[in-house]
């Protein structure tokens, strides 16, 4: 893991996914779909709410989890469902918007921005299938 140097003597460590640009994004989309939640009826608990915050929640989780894999297969494995989960986020986001509880130029923006992220995804998984490659 690096440090990176905070202020003064304090030091936070930065785990190597947190490095990939792809998981920065998904992880901000994350905390924008959280905070949404919060202004959506509290009926929608556990149906709509739920499971945004999972699927949204699960591409981080698995795009970390890939990247700290040890073998390749485990790697793509784990972009594979972030990028399966990135998708039912698409489709969620698409809910929000239908039920009205999202402006539909934002869920368009978010829809856009989750392409990007399941892009990166596929862009991540090409480089490690060539290393796996590489290696062989």
């Amino acid at each position: 893991m690096q440090s990176i140097g905070i202020s003064g003597d304090q030091e936070r460590f930065v785990a190597g996914f947190e490095k990939l640009w792809v998981w920065q994004k998904a992880y901000k989309l994350m905390l924008k779909i959280h905070k949404s939640c919060k202004k959506i009826p509290v009926k929608e608990r556990f149906k709509l709410i739920d499971q945004i915050e999972r699927c949204s929640s699960s591409v981080c989780d698995n795009i970390a989890e890939g990247y700290t894999a040890y073998y390749y297969n485990e790697k793509i494995k784990g972009f594979m469902i972030a990028r399966k989960e990135a998708g039912e986020t698409q489709n969620q986001i698409r809910k929000l918007s239908g039920k009205g509880y999202l402006d539909s130029n934002q869920s368009q923006t978010w829809v856009e921005e989750y392409e990007e992220v399941i892009r990166g995804i596929n862009g991540y998984t090409r480089y490690i299938r060539q290393k796996k490659k590489a290696k062989r």
